[in-house]
């Protein structure tokens, strides 16, 4: 029987802002996994963005990632047969990529699933607790780059409390998973667990006043053909 596919914030035009908390944790194929779906299209082989929970001794069985996975663990120590990742660390499994995952603590990720280049063939593992920040582009922002192909690119951004950005437009759009305290733009305000996509050619003007940490995401939605 085909597996039905299941459509949820797939427009990519489309701006989005999600309290990750707030959405239901659904079942996977396998026993002590589940999923907060943030965004996604198809079915259980689907273009998607979730948090994904493991509880203690959970494990997948060795399956290939056909066009790529990038996650980030925000709870506890994820593991395969290539290593151990514990909270804070951030890997890029590319297309073609096979792996056997499971965790012993339980764990839980924030992945994202068949988003990458075809082309893109390099694995990056990235444990950010020991990794050096490094000046941003304006005044009370620090940045550690994470990893990206072509036009897109992935990176932790800490702002200092009572930062401001200048208003600025996303070529490719943005995406922003915010890990600690409170990031505003004219829009609104996106405490701790708020998902947002900002599309192709979305300008903004961000600023925190408490301070924050975020990861963000740019130049991989697509532009459109008015744009090409």
């Amino acid at each position: 029987m085909r597996e039905k596919a299941t459509h949820l914030r797939d427009d990519l035009s489309q701006r989005e802002v999600v309290n990750i908390d707030c959405l239901p944790e659904v079942a996977s194929p396998e026993a002590g996994v589940t999923r907060r779906m943030i965004e996604r299209d198809g079915g259980e082989v689907a273009r998607a963005t979730s948090v994904v929970r493991y509880l203690p001794g959970a494990r997948f069985p060795s399956h290939t990632h056909g066009l790529g996975e990038e996650f980030y663990v925000l709870e506890g120590e994820f593991a395969d047969e290539y290593g151990r990742y514990p909270q804070g660390t951030y890997v890029r499994n590319p297309p073609g990529s096979s792996h056997a995952p499971y965790t012993e603590g339980g764990c839980v990720l924030f992945v994202k699933l068949r988003q990458m280049d075809p082309r893109d063939s390099t694995r990056v593992v990235i444990n950010t607790n020991t990794q050096p920040w490094q000046q941003g582009s304006a005044p009370g922002l620090s940045v550690m780059p994470l990893g990206g192909f072509a036009s897109e690119h992935t990176a932790l951004v800490r702002w200092q409390p009572n930062t401001y950005f200048g208003a600025h437009r996303h070529w490719g759009g943005e995406e922003i998973l915010v890990l600690e305290g409170l990031f505003e733009d004219q829009y609104g305000a996106y405490p701790t667990g708020t998902w947002l996509r900002n599309p192709h050619a979305s300008e903004h003007q961000p600023f925190s006043i408490d301070g924050c940490m975020i990861w963000v995401k740019v130049g991989h939605l697509p532009v459109g053909p008015e744009h090409d």
